[in-house]
Order: structure tokens, then C-alpha cells, then sequence
């Protein structure tokens, strides 16, 4: 079974290349994701698997956070299908931004395995010079201000190689396997919507990964759990205060700009936690119409983060505080608005033992990092998904699958070594079959 696993998968070594630089040439945000989950629902359909959801199915209405205006959403529709998305599979409920995908294979009784791949891009603009390899070779982002720069057109290619491979395994494996292609991971937005689905809660085996940068903890092909990702939530705060005369009647206004200013200074003073790192960031600040005139709105989008989910709400708490306090001096109002957020997270450490076990036992070429549990840097909402699993006592693990890269993750010259993809894909064929053998 497992010599099979390692043949399927690096038959699909070109078309996963392929497929790579496909999503990476077509990147989409969060909530966006239309083309991508497009074309995902129509490669699960076509292999033949048991059920394919997608739009409402996928994410509770409800529970999603940070959407994008009707208007948005509707213009990106029409830029998905110029794109070319699959239009037999670009549903109604895709284009309202119901995106992302979950494919359930059914093979009788046994354990359930959910998998998850996250799928969206970040907001940024890609390099656009000849040493950056996607923009040499022709597959640099089209859409200005969006690009996959952290990998996520990597899972998503990963996601269908496994997909592929287990449709071939169904006859030897039992029990239940659900694929999560999750919209939305970057700010936190998409986890939090599936899991309120209820998608989670008959799961007893779960497993992510991201890829990493070669080196240092990480100094092998696979890192089989990881622990720490910062507990966060992001807002937006609204200011809105009194609009008036700056020269003529400035006592008849209330300053917006002054009571997010005051915020500004007020949150960065926020005492440090003796438990655990904390943090604190303001991205953005705007606010006013011209220079006289008192302006009656303005909007912080900033977050806070705490190694535990309890020491990021001792921060919550405390910026809310400062926030409100800030609105009543300068005689304002203040509307906090949850843009999205996740919590910390630990991998089980006996089940990522018996993964790095498993691989070098039927896949020595591939080699186990030598710290098996590598502490997370920035937060991840995959933690909503590990920690759902892990409260009615199944088992989670956030792997890393380990690559060289031509930059940081998050900059504009990111690019992998897609030698990664085939890797991953044995990993986690691997590790499903095992399972449910």
C-alpha cells in the first residue's frame, strides 16, 4: 500500500507544478476565493468523490466575519469568470462569497480523518522583476495588490494531489476522510464559519500543515507537530464624533481623528502579561475630510495577540477599555468591529510522534526534523479546528512541510521549491491510510 502511495503521488508531480502556478497566477483573498473553489468542487466532483460542498453548505452565514461588500464581491465574480472559473461549478452562493470546499469520501466504517488545506492570498504586490522566478517564468499574480506570498496556492495544490491519491486507495482504506479546503485564514476570517457548521465534531483524527523555510528547528522534509500559535482578535474601530467649523465654531465638533489618536498611544501602553508574550499592532488609521474641518469619523484597524487564549483576552479587555475611554474624552462614539481572530493551539504529542514514526518507517527518504514539535510564530485559525477536535477527545496535529524559499513569507519576492508539493502529498496519503487501514 505504501509504495502505491509514493507512485500515485509523484505521478502527479507536473500536474501539481501546474496546478501551483495556476493558483499562484490567479490569487484571491479571503472570501473572494471564487475561481479557486471553482475549480477545487469541480476536480473532487469529477474524481468521483461521495460529497462535495460548497457555498452555505461550507461556512455558517452567521459565524463568517470580515466580509466584503455585495458591490466587491460581484466585480471579483465577473473578474473570476474572465479568469476562466469553471462556471457549471461558480454557484450563486460562491459569488455572494460563500467560498471554500469540503470533499467527503465515505468508505465505510472506521474512524473520521479531516485534512485541512487553506486556500487565500494576502494583500499584497507582487515582485515584478526578472530575479523573481513567478514574474520570469510567467506566473507572477495578475491581479495587482493580491499574491500568494505565503504558500496557500502550495495547500491547495497539496489538498487535490491528496485527493487524487486516496480516490485510488478508497477500496483499502475504511472509515471517513473530509478534505477542508478553508477560505479566509489570513485575519483569521474562515475557520471560525466551518467550525460553526459543525464539520468538526465527528472528527477523530485532524491534520494540517504549512510550508516552512528550511532550517533552523525545522532541518528536515517534515516537522510532524508544532505548538504556540498567538491567540489574537483583530477590529476595526470606528470613531464617530461631531462634524464643524475648525476656524469658526471648533467647540461645536467632536474630533474623531483625536479620539482614535488618543486610542493609538493608550493601546501601545497596554502592561505586558507575566504568563506569556503579548502583542499589540495598528495597521491602519484613517479618518477627516480636509484640514478645516472637525472631522466626525475615523477607523483604527489594529489587534492584539496573547500566547494563551486567556492572556489574549486579559488584552481584548484591556483595548477595549482604552477605546471606549478614548471616544468619551474627546466626546465621541465607539463601535468595535470582530474582523476575525483565532486561538492558541498544541498538537497532541503522541500522535505526532506516531506520524514522524510512521514516515521514517515507510518513507525514509523523507527526512523527520530532529525537533518533532517546533514552536509557531504569528497566530493561525486552524487552532478554532485542532481545539474543537481535541474537546471531545480526538486527536490534532499542525505539521510543517519543510522547503527551500527565495524569500520570507509575507514579502513580495516570495516563492518554494515545489518539490514540496509531491512530499506533502505522500505525507498526508500516507498518514490517512495508516489510519484507516
Amino acid at each position: 500500500m505504501y509504495e502505491k502511495i509514493t507512485e500515485y503521488a509523484r505521478m502527479l508531480d507536473e500536474k501539481s507544478r501546474a496546478r501551483r502556478r495556476d493558483f499562484h497566477k490567479h490569487p484571491e483573498m479571503a472570501w473572494y476565493e471564487m475561481r479557486t473553489s471553482a475549480i477545487i468542487a469541480k476536480t473532487l466532483t469529477e474524481l468521483g468523490y461521495d460529497e462535495v460542498l460548497t457555498g452555505k453548505e461550507v461556512c455558517l452565514e452567521s459565524a463568517r466575519m470580515g466580509v466584503p461588500s455585495e458591490e466587491e464581491l460581484q466585480a471579483h465574480a465577473r473578474e473570476a469568470i474572465a479568469w476562466g472559473a469553471p462556471q457549471e461549478y461558480l454557484t450563486d452562493e460562491m459569488k455572494e462569497g460563500y467560498t471554500g470546499v469540503i470533499g467527503v469520501l465515505h468508505c465505510g466504517e472506521g474512524p473520521v480523518v479531516a485534512l485541512r488545506f487553506d486556500i487565500d492570498c494576502l494583500g499584497m504586490r507582487e515582485d515584478a522583476t526578472l530575479e523573481h522566478r513567478p514574474y520570469r517564468e510567467g506566473f507572477a499574480s495578475e491581479h495587482q495588490g493580491w499574491m500568494h506570498a505565503c504558500g496557500h496556492d502550495g495547500h491547495a495544490t497539496i489538498g487535490l494531489g491528496v485527493a487524487e491519491v486516496l480516490i485510488k486507495m478508497r477500496d483499502q482504506i475504511h472509515g471517513t476522510v473530509k478534505l477542508i479546503f478553508q477560505p479566509g485564514e489570513e485575519g483569521g476570517k474562515g475557520a471560525r464559519a466551518i467550525v460553526a457548521h459543525g464539520h468538526l465534531d465527528d472528527v477523530d483524527y485532524f491534520i494540517g500543515t504549512h510550508v516552512a523555510p528550511s532550517g533552523g528547528p525545522d532541518d528536515g522534509d517534515l516537522t510532524p507537530g508544532t505548538w504556540g500559535s498567538l491567540a489574537n482578535w483583530k477590529y476595526d474601530v470606528h470613531f464617530y464624533g461631531k462634524a464643524a467649523h475648525a476656524g469658526g465654531f471648533p467647540e461645536k465638533g467632536c474630533n474623531a481623528i483625536v479620539a482614535a489618536a488618543n486610542a493609538v498611544l493608550n493601546l501601545y501602553a497596554i502592561p505586558r502579561h507575566s504568563d506569556g508574550i503579548t502583542r499589540v499592532n495598528v495597521g491602519v488609521i484613517e479618518g477627516g475630510t480636509g484640514r478645516n474641518v472637525i472631522p466626525d469619523h475615523a477607523v483604527l484597524q489594529m489587534e492584539v495577540r496573547g500566547a494563551t487564549t486567556e492572556i489574549n483576552a486579559y488584552m481584548d479587555e484591556q483595548a477595549k477599555r482604552i477605546c471606549q475611554a478614548a471616544a468619551d474624552i474627546a466626546g465621541c462614539r465607539c463601535e468595535m468591529v470582530l474582523q476575525g481572530g483565532g486561538e492558541s493551539q498544541q498538537s497532541d504529542e503522541d500522535f505526532l510522534a506516531y506520524i514522524g514514526n510512521l514516515v521514517r518507517e515507510q518513507m525514509p527518504d523523507l527526512k523527520v526534523s530532529s525537533c518533532e514539535n517546533a514552536q509557531n510564530w504569528g497566530s493561525e485559525d486552524i487552532s478554532l479546528m485542532m481545539n474543537r477536535v481535541q474537546e471531545h477527545g480526538g486527536k490534532a496535529t499542525y505539521m510543517r512541510s519543510v522547503t527551500d524559499m527565495a524569500s520570507a513569507q509575507h514579502t513580495t519576492a516570495f516563492d518554494f521549491d515545489e518539490k514540496v508539493l509531491v512530499d506533502a502529498i505522500r505525507v498526508f496519503s500516507l498518514i490517512v491510510c495508516d489510519l484507516l487501514k
